[in-house]
């Protein structure tokens, strides 16, 4: 028997890291604000590292989790694969040129990995797939924000995420 409502529990627990990042922070003014001298500096610096952990636990809070989709995502070491009964594959982000979501015919948003010629499908729901923003960090200038929009909600048209640069002659 439990005390706590489901939904509310599923609440905590997707939140759980911004919790315990406000947790932090709170401990980190409590030391700052009672002491002197270096203990009050350490304090101060706490409650730095529990900010940095707030705003990333109130980011990931925001992507939700994938399921109900078809397939499942495995993050391993830049490689991205993908596992479906029909349509799976992988991509290595060293050779990804651009990264996109999208919607599908059915309306439902998919990541788009496009690799030379050929594309990576998958759909935003497949379980696992909250691994791939995390792979997204890697990429420098990937638009992680939009990403979280575009997951969350699907588009109207095509969200780029990331594109590879092109190199200069000159």
């Amino acid at each position: 028997m439990s005390f706590v409502r489901a939904d509310a529990l599923a609440t905590l627990t997707r939140y759980r890291e911004a919790l315990i990042g406000a947790n932090i922070i709170l401990f980190g003014l409590w030391w700052a604000w009672g002491s002197l001298g270096a203990i009050k500096w350490i304090g101060l610096t706490i409650t730095a590292v529990g900010a940095a952990i707030l705003w990333s636990g109130l980011r990931h809070a925001r992507i939700r989790a994938g399921h109900g989709g078809v397939g499942v995502v495995q993050v391993d070491e830049r490689q991205i694969t993908y596992l479906a009964p029909v349509g799976g594959g992988f991509a290595s982000l060293d050779d990804v040129g651009r990264i996109e979501i999208a919607t599908d015919r059915a309306g439902l948003a998919v990541w788009r990995f496009r690799t030379g010629n050929e594309i990576l499908f998958i759909p935003v729901r497949a379980e696992g797939a909250e691994a791939l923003f995390d792979a997204l960090t890697a990429l420098p200038g990937a638009n992680i924000d939009a990403a979280i929009r575009a997951a969350n909600q699907p588009p109207n048209d095509t969200v780029v995420i990331w594109q590879r640069g092109v190199a200069k002659l000159h």
